[in-house]
């Protein structure tokens, strides 16, 4: 039998899947530390709580591996306890509970106050949103609201998250002040649709409102929106992006495919005449903004037709930043019931030949941005160059700006105006003026 470690407890929080996520382990710490608990994010530490995913396939893989590595780590005695919660652990506990039965508790996305108990930690109403960012310290995710009320056929969030809960406007500027005292410049606002946010607690789309009294926080710099859904766009939120500086002009919205068959069935809400008419009033109102969507290829019945439909429209609008992805099928989505009939191969191919036009869209537009000057945040040293990114990219999954550490030094989490002289389909490489 082994023996228990006798060394003072400290609980390793490890984070898998989404922004969404990385902002709940945040709280999470922040409850911990407030608690007087030893915590780190993705260290060593004898107690184990994994933030799981269960969006898609290869998420779901990834968070059962995980799970399997600490439960095997616990039948070794390398740590003493092993929870789980976050979305896999909502959509699928009592599988889990039976699979994986050496994990001491699993928890649901909304039992936030019962982990903590199970970690020897009291719920805190007082922290009111304050948290350990996870971030580089320029940036930081400002979560405006929790769960979906829309019906896409495809996805099974609203199992994991519940209903659309958008937080008090006041609540979010006192968060938002909480980060701006801790030396964060850049809010990025995550939700699951930015565009339904205070439609529950204000009768209306607010979106425009909170960015007004946002903007006001003093030290925030960058404010950038993650998220938001086409149908029933709030186009105020163009006019506050237009006129206030510290708003990004960029916009991140999902637009999974253009087919009219597809998305019918996807119960997108939404043409690709309605579509196509959006954006170009979202590059009329705000000229020069960086739009960014998601592509889901592969789904229920897409024929060849769909797919080069969708193909002929993303040469036709070309996008500042795009991402695609296979469909994966769900179970208890409304897709679920329909026969999923492209065959993987033929999901991997059509991804990549998105791709492949994405990237000579992005070079060509990065080729246009050689001579010019921006204003970059630099996150991070990495081997030989400074990475930064303007205002027209988020981290992790857009454009980085590279500079010359052997040539110029930089503070990392401060701004700094950058000439481009050279770019690739995803990097720029500049120069501080």
């Amino acid at each position: 039998m082994r023996t228990k470690s006798v060394k003072k407890n400290k609980i390793n929080v490890i984070t898998l899947g989404c922004s969404k996520n990385t902002y709940d382990s945040e709280v999470l710490m922040g409850q911990l530390r407030a608690n007087g608990k030893e915590v780190v994010h993705e260290q060593e530490g004898n107690i184990v709580v994994i933030n799981t995913c269960g969006f898609i396939d290869n998420a779901k893989e990834e968070s059962v591996n995980t799970i399997l590595e600490y439960a095997d780590k616990k039948e070794r005695g390398v740590v003493d306890k092993v929870f789980v919660t976050g979305c896999l652990s909502e959509r699928y506990r009592p599988d889990l509970e039976k699979e994986i039965p050496n994990i001491d508790q699993y928890f649901g996305t909304t039992e936030l106050p019962l982990l903590l108990k199970a970690l020897g930690a009291d719920y805190k109403h007082e922290l009111l949103g304050e948290r350990l960012t996870t971030t580089p310290k320029n940036y930081a995710y400002l979560k405006i609201a929790e769960g979906c009320d829309r019906p896409c056929s495809f996805c099974a969030i609203p199992l994991m998250r519940g209903k659309h809960v958008s937080q008090p406007i006041e609540k979010l500027v006192k968060e938002a002040e909480g980060l701006a005292k801790n030396g964060v410049k850049e809010l990025i606002l995550i939700a699951q649709d930015l565009t339904y946010y205070g439609l529950d607690l204000y009768k209306k789309r607010n979106l425009a409102e909170l960015l007004e009294a946002l903007v006001k926080v003093e030290g925030i710099e960058w404010i950038r929106l993650h998220y938001a859904f086409p149908s029933g766009f709030p186009m105020d939120v163009l006019e506050v992006m237009r006129r206030e500086p510290k708003i990004c002009n960029y916009i991140d919205i999902p637009l999974q495919h253009i087919s009219d068959a597809i998305l019918k069935s996807m119960k997108r809400g939404t043409t690709q005449e309605k579509t196509t008419r959006l954006l170009k009033e979202f590059r009329e109102a705000v000229p020069g903004i960086a739009i960014r969507t998601t592509l889901i290829v592969g789904y229920p019945g897409e024929t060849e037709e769909d797919f080069q439909i969708l193909k002929d429209w993303v040469r036709e609008m070309s996008f500042e930043r795009l991402g695609c992805f296979t469909y994966s099928h769900e179970e208890n989505t409304g897709a679920y019931a329909l026969e999923d009939d492209v065959p993987e191969a033929v999901k991997l191919a059509r991804q990549q030949e998105i791709m492949d036009i994405q990237s000579q869209l992005s070079f060509e537009l990065n080729q246009e941005k050689i001579g010019q000057t921006f204003r970059c945040v630099i996150d991070r040293k990495e081997g030989n160059y400074f990475v930064g990114r303007t205002e027209f990219d988020s981290p992790d999954v857009d454009n980085e700006v590279l500079i010359d550490a052997s040539q110029h030094y930089l503070k990392t989490g401060e701004f700094a105006t950058v000439r481009i002289f050279d770019a690739s389909e995803f990097d720029l490489y500049g120069e501080p003026i």
